[in-house]
């Protein structure tokens, strides 16, 4: 991890979220199973303009799941699936899988903060993995899928500190949160194989297994905030 990161202190169970707790049981599939590509990575620079919203990045175990859930929120405009945390420009997927490169497998979220806050993106990522697994998210085991928040600006930082401090006094999860909350320096959208992946394999086994229950019990969770999906 960063220098720069910090992990939270003690956590437990708010009763809002508690809901997450049932997302958090181990998945029967992982996500990487060697899939490549090597194109050139597009970077996005921390201070790149956004004239069509605020900008969120988060990362929480495989980024199909964080893009499939991002994209059926109301007042998100685009996700882009990518790398960020690590030190190695334009990263490919075989070696962000390594495990060797530092980074983790990660969502640009863009959103109106018009029609929805940061810290309500934030909920949904609590809400949608278990953030106190350290480098692990059920069947997806290394540093590639550890929990992050990646914060854009001061505002960003102190809003998911906020956050994190409130679920860890609320005692919403029973272990402490080990979300790394880290400056952002760059994000590599990943292949674009990658890029809406449930949308165009419904059917492979991970698609099938794990992401279709998971939205299935977020769309419960979040209804005032579920939508058709952007493409």
């Amino acid at each position: 991890m960063s220098r720069r990161a910090e992990s939270t202190g003690p956590g437990a169970a708010i009763p809002a979220l508690c809901v997450a707790v049932a997302l958090l049981a181990g998945p029967p599939a992982a996500c990487g199973d060697g899939r490549g590509g090597t194109a050139p990575r597009e970077e996005t620079e921390v201070n790149e303009p956004r004239p069509d919203g605020e900008v969120a990045v988060v990362a929480g175990g495989c980024f199909w799941c964080l893009d499939a859930v991002y994209r059926r929120i109301d007042g998100v405009t685009a996700v882009r699936v990518g790398y960020a945390g690590g030190h190695v420009d334009e990263p490919t997927y075989e070696q962000v899988c390594s495990g060797e490169t530092g980074h983790a497998e990660a969502v640009e979220v863009t959103f109106d903060p018009g029609r929805i806050s940061y810290r309500e993106i934030l909920e949904i990522f609590f809400a949608m993995h278990d953030p106190t697994t350290l480098n692990r998210q059920g069947a997806d085991v290394g540093t590639q899928y550890r929990s992050a928040i990646f914060w854009r600006d001061e505002r960003q930082r102190d809003e998911a500190r906020a956050l994190v401090r409130e679920l860890t006094d609320e005692k919403v999860f029973d272990a402490p949160i080990v979300t790394e909350i880290a400056p952002l320096e760059r994000f590599w959208a990943a292949e674009a194989y990658h890029q809406d992946y449930y949308a165009r394999n419904t059917q492979q086994g991970y698609c099938r297994l794990v992401i279709s229950p998971k939205l299935s019990k977020l769309r419960a969770r979040f209804a005032h905030r579920w939508r058709e999906p952007i493409r």
